[in-house]
């Protein structure tokens, strides 16, 4: 019966399975009881990763954090930025048309696209941007080798 073959590419038990995962997110978002505008896990804070030759180079938006509530912690290969947004109490005879910026606690943990050395990690905050320099292992810095003439 050719017409119940399948072409070398197709797994029809895969794509039913992303089929039940899609329809299970568009369930969850349908019925959540909290805007979707909120913070979800492994969303906030948005981050860049970046590199060159010598470094990875992380950068985290964090308008409105204090720097000493951020908390940065390097395991395996993953950084974990932990911190909390504290916003500023608001008269009591004030009523909000609209509030999106949320306060409170923070988790956000990114996977490094390659190995660090953790005794060379910096971060600085400047302007709600948090920058996070890790400097790569020598052992897996490109290496320039020199052809000798025989």
């Amino acid at each position: 019966m050719p017409w119940l073959t399948f072409g070398p590419r197709v797994d029809p038990f895969r794509e039913l399975e992303q089929v039940r995962r899609e329809m299970d997110r568009l369930w969850e978002d349908a019925f959540r009881r909290e805007p979707l505008l909120r913070w979800r896990a492994g969303v906030y804070p948005l981050v860049n990763i970046s590199e060159d030759t010598d470094h990875l180079y992380v950068r985290a938006e964090l308008p409105g954090v204090n720097p000493e509530d951020i908390q940065i912690t390097l395991e395996n290969n993953n950084l974990i930025l932990r911190g909390e947004r504290k916003v500023p109490e608001a008269d009591k005879d004030v009523d909000y048309h609209r509030r999106e910026r949320e306060a409170g606690s923070f988790r956000r943990v990114v996977r490094l696209p390659g190995r660090v050395d953790p005794n060379k990690v910096a971060a600085t905050c400047q302007n709600g941007m948090l920058i996070i320099t890790l400097t790569k292992p020598e052992e897996i810095k490109p290496k320039q080798i020199t052809v000798k003439i025989a």
